[in-house]
């Protein structure tokens, strides 16, 4: 006996319409699925090339310390005395240390950059975007919830409307009510800038 799956499995393999449009199904999700592994290829492949290039311009950099100071060569490096390759080899990661503290650095300030602009394009600050926010906004705070909120509560008591008492004002409601709406994707906005900025400026200083 067929069952009601067969009976449909048959039909539908001796209609050439109905053949026509799974093959074109198959072969369209077929070439979404290559399309979506290729992107994700793509995403990998620009990760590991930025990883590589930071770890190799830092074992590069190892390579010609111990190269002068010759342990690379297993003993003293011709031409060059144990204490100056030494000294130099000491040069090299204290010039490696100073290229990570000030791309650190760099990020931190474009992180903070990101996180005012993005306050200047948030509608229940409006009251405050004209605030000096150079001088409020700084490197305890630009990148935590609770930071900005206290940030805001400044910028507030800087124009004269402290929140204690003018809770109704947009800004102060804002953080109040609706804190994680408006707060949560400026420090997200600080954290995505400073960490592409470290990174980029890693690549140029190592």
């Amino acid at each position: 006996m067929l069952s009601e799956c067969n009976i449909h499995k048959s039909i539908y393999d001796n209609d050439e319409d109905m053949k026509s449009v799974k093959e074109n199904f198959d072969r369209q999700a077929s070439q979404r699925f290559e399309e979506y592994e290729e992107q994700q290829c793509d995403k990998d492949i620009k990760q590991i090339i930025v990883r590589d290039k930071i770890e190799k311009s830092l074992e590069e950099k190892m390579e010609k310390g111990c190269l002068r100071c010759g342990c690379g060569l297993g003993g003293v490096a011709a031409g060059v005395g144990l204490f100056g390759g030494l000294g130099t080899y000491g040069w090299e990661i204290s010039a490696t240390a100073a290229a990570y503290e000030t791309a650190k650095q760099a990020g931190i300030q474009e992180g903070i950059q990101a996180v005012i602009a993005e306050i200047k394009k948030t509608e229940a600050f409006t009251d405050i975007w004209h605030v000096e926010w150079k001088n409020i906004i700084n490197v305890s705070n630009y990148n935590t919830f609770d930071g900005l909120v206290e940030s805001v509560k400044v910028a507030m008591d800087s124009i004269g409307k402290p929140c204690i008492s003018h809770g109704y004002e947009r800004a102060c409601s804002g953080i109040s009510n609706g804190g994680d709406y408006f707060i949560d994707p400026i420090v997200e906005a600080g954290k995505k800038a400073t960490a592409l900025t470290t990174e980029s400026t890693k690549i140029t200083k190592l």
